[in-house]
């Protein structure tokens, strides 16, 4: 195996595209070293990322709206008061992601990327409107967040190409978010169903915007337009709430296994769903 720690993104795209077999990019590790160490994965390349000064860095934008450079850690995230301020539930995802120890390594892209159904940080991005900036051997694109998973493991990264940084949003007024989760345990547990909520209300409180997601419920992280419709309007009354649910479970495409049930994670779904609203609804500013 080859490591290399190269300290600009241009070098980094360089050697993954020449790269002659498999090659991964290490991040925070915390996933990659496991997997290597347990004999599931064999790199013939490992590209280092945390001498590339940018990635480690979680920049304001002028604009309005945050950069999270691939590198920054999830703990790192938790530390910064302006983007825990703005993004709380983006935040509050992030430091779920394992123990206190894990967190002081992983990031919020090495979850994205590894495009797992249950990661924590990713429905959490998406009801953010987050996007992933992209370096590759043809320059930069930008996309969705939700357009990196397509399928348990799989990414549509291209060869050569890697999240240079995650970008999140300038928060409007009176908006709010919230992730919420089911576990087994109390902690470091992965979920078996989530939820994501952002929304933005009017001078009335009135929810005016809104996007709602969910985790774990299929191959991929879900954005549920009929669910952010459903309480679009309102004022996050009960006959809101209860259609936001019901879209939430009509989304569902879950699986059998030992954590849980088809049924019980289509139920789960709007119970999260209507719990992160209220949440994120409390957070914007509205009154019920």
């Amino acid at each position: 195996m080859e490591y290399q720690a190269p300290d600009s993104t241009r070098a980094a795209v360089a050697l993954l595209a020449k790269a002659k077999g498999s090659a991964y990019v290490l991040a925070g590790g915390s996933d990659l070293l496991v997997r290597m160490k347990g004999g599931f994965i064999e790199p013939d390349l490992v590209v280092d990322i945390k001498r590339i000064k940018p990635m480690r860095e979680v920049k304001k934008l002028a604009g309005g709206g945050f950069s999270i450079g691939a590198a920054v850690s999830c703990a790192a995230m938790g530390e910064n008061a302006a983007l825990k301020k703005a993004w709380p539930g983006v935040v509050e995802a992030a430091n779920l992601i394992g123990s206190k120890q894990v967190q002081g390594r992983c990031t919020v892209t090495g979850n994205l990327c590894n495009a797992g159904p249950a990661a924590d940080s990713v429905p959490a991005m998406v009801a953010a409107g987050a996007k992933a900036v992209i370096q590759g051997p043809k320059g930069k694109r930008t996309i969705p967040v939700e357009q990196i998973p397509v399928g348990p493991g799989r990414n549509s990264l291209k060869k050569g190409e890697l999240v240079e940084a995650i970008m999140l949003p300038k928060r409007p007024p009176k908006s709010g978010d919230a992730y919420l989760r089911f576990i087994p345990r109390t902690e470091m547990d992965i979920a078996v169903v989530s939820a994501g909520v952002n929304l933005t209300l009017d001078a009335k409180g009135v929810v005016k915007d809104a996007r709602v997601s969910l985790g774990a419920v299929a191959p991929t992280v879900l954005l549920v337009a009929d669910a952010a419709k459903a309480i679009i309007g309102s004022k996050l009354d009960d006959q809101a709430l209860e259609k936001l649910g019901a879209a939430c479970s009509a989304a569902c495409r879950p699986i059998d296994d030992k954590r849980g049930t088809i049924e019980f994670r289509t139920k789960v779904a709007a119970v999260l769903g209507k719990r992160a609203a209220e949440i994120a609804y409390a957070r914007a500013g509205g009154k019920k």
